[in-house]
């Protein structure tokens, strides 16, 4: 089986602490500081992981970093759920704010769109 071609993700922050509160809270999970290989090369470079698997889905992380701005842009990442409901609740309630409540998406489940708190627009995806 082929990997997802997805292999990687960042998704650019101002506020690195408000950021990660915001993530851990609305997925329930901790965030792992990534140090940087070259601290002298790139020394206005933060970032947070997602846990990772080596199994399946992309493995992603905040970023924050000079000339980057966070807010709206082209791309729409997704997290996925055991019911997006939850997680957009979660996401009102710490900062965020819900775009569009759950939906149904045929036989591929269903979705809802928050805002972080650093204006980026997230995708939440769940089967039930």
């Amino acid at each position: 089986m082929k990997p997802n071609p997805v292999g990687w993700f960042e998704i650019y922050v101002q506020d690195m602490p408000r950021a990660v509160a915001f993530y851990e809270a609305m997925l329930a999970t901790k965030l792992e500081n990534l140090p940087t290989s070259d601290p002298e090369a790139w020394s206005d470079l933060e970032m947070w992981t997602f846990p990772m698997s080596e199994e399946y889905g992309a493995a992603g992380a905040l970023c924050k970093m000079g000339g980057c701005p966070s807010g709206g842009g082209g791309t729409l990442v997704y997290f996925s759920c055991e019911d997006c409901a939850v997680e957009a609740a979660r996401a009102a309630a710490n900062g965020g704010s819900i775009f569009k409540d759950k939906m149904p998406i045929g036989e591929h489940g269903f979705i809802a769109l928050v805002f972080d708190t650093e204006g980026n627009m997230i995708g939440l995806h769940s089967m039930k």
